[in-house]
């Protein structure tokens, strides 16, 4: 291991990625990789800015992902530019994606995080293939693109500038409060094409909430975001999720949640239930049997079938739900960008109902 200060990689990255005092723990130059499931890995980093987090920066050869054929999603395209999130959400259904680099889905996803430092070049070589057809490109979807790091290594301009000049639509979901350093970029941007912003903010407890999701801004500064956006000229509306049984979905709770979110200028809201995949599923039970013992036995009896909660408790969930949309006027959802449904091989996207209330 070796102590560097202020220093700059020499693959092509600028000086807005120098971070003082940090480590760096591998180079890339060795035989053996930084990480055994991970390709093009230049170094990996330690900064004292993000304590207990290690950057691995990679260059990718691909950034366009398909999204599966048998996704039930509306669009059909994601870019990542991390893999891993320091927001620590406990609940996080992107956790078990870190498996596939010999890591583990709970403390390695939050603090071994890949950053495709070639994101944008690669983008945009991929933007202008000639079977490119410009369908809808969804952000946020895995990994937050404006988790903490990004106010370092600022790689969504890149991205947002790659997107809107190839002429590609685009969708946007964040938790981060750094999204509000690229609203003059992304207002520009939606002059191109069409651009959707969704906020995420699951619920208004600050100390549940700094348990639960201990590396994001707080529901405060969130909501606060989806005014900027809004007074920007941008549309946005806001994922309350996940919605947690016991927890978050009393009709007061989620009354509250939706009055601050309309305040704020939101266009609508989609609620969504809690969903456990493997994972995220181990990683939020020791949390609940740490934070909430008592909840350990229903919610074995509520997600005994599977990811999903409970059928019955869906259908509870949307009655309760539905009066308090309408009140608030929030019943438009996020609104994320679909690819038409005709270039589209996938299974049609669920009912606009359905998507509101799972």
């Amino acid at each position: 291991m070796r102590e560097v200060a202020n220093v700059c990689s020499n693959h092509g990255m600028g000086s807005g990625f120098r971070w003082g005092g940090q480590q760096v723990l591998d180079d890339g130059v060795g035989d053996a990789p930084a990480l055994p499931g991970l390709r093009g890995v230049l170094r990996s980093v330690r900064t004292p800015e993000f304590a207990d987090t290690v950057f691995h920066e990679v260059e990718a050869k691909s950034v366009l992902n398909r999204v599966p054929g048998e996704s039930a999603m509306p669009f059909r395209w994601t870019v990542n530019p991390y893999r891993g999130c320091s927001h620590a959400c406990s609940y996080c259904f992107a956790r078990n994606t870190h498996t596939y680099l010999g890591l583990d889905a709970g403390a390695d996803f939050d603090g071994q995080i890949v950053v495709k430092v070639n994101v944008a070049r690669v983008l945009e070589r991929e933007l202008r293939s000639p079977r490119w057809a410009r369908e809808p490109v969804a952000m946020g979807t895995n990994t937050d693109p404006y988790q903490r790091a990004e106010g370092r290594y600022r790689l969504m301009p890149g991205v947002i500038s790659a997107l809107a000049g190839s002429g590609t639509p685009f969708s946007v979901l964040s938790k981060g409060t750094v999204l509000a350093r690229d609203l003059p970029q992304l207002a520009s941007a939606a002059g191109e094409v069409p651009v959707s912003l969704g906020v995420s903010i699951a619920l208004l407890d600050r100390a549940l909430q700094a348990r639960l999701e201990p590396g994001t801004p707080s529901p405060a500064a969130r909501l606060d975001l989806v005014k900027r956006i809004t007074d920007a000229g941008l549309y946005c509306g806001v994922m309350v999720a996940p919605v947690l049984p016991l927890l978050t979905d009393s009709a007061e709770a989620l009354d509250a949640l939706f009055g601050r979110i309309a305040a704020a200028g939101a266009s609508g809201a989609t609620v969504l239930a809690l969903h456990l995949r493997p994972g995220a599923r181990e990683w939020f039970h020791a949390w609940l049997a740490r934070e909430h013992p008592h909840l350990v036995e229903p919610y074995a009896r509520l997600y005994r079938r599977g990811a999903y909660v409970d059928p019955e408790y869906r259908r509870a969930l949307a009655e309760r739900v539905r009066p308090l949309l309408r009140r608030h006027g929030l019943e438009r959802g996020v609104g994320m960008l679909r690819t038409p449904a005709a270039s589209r091989p996938d299974p049609p996207a669920p009912a606009a109902e359905q998507l509101t209330l799972l």
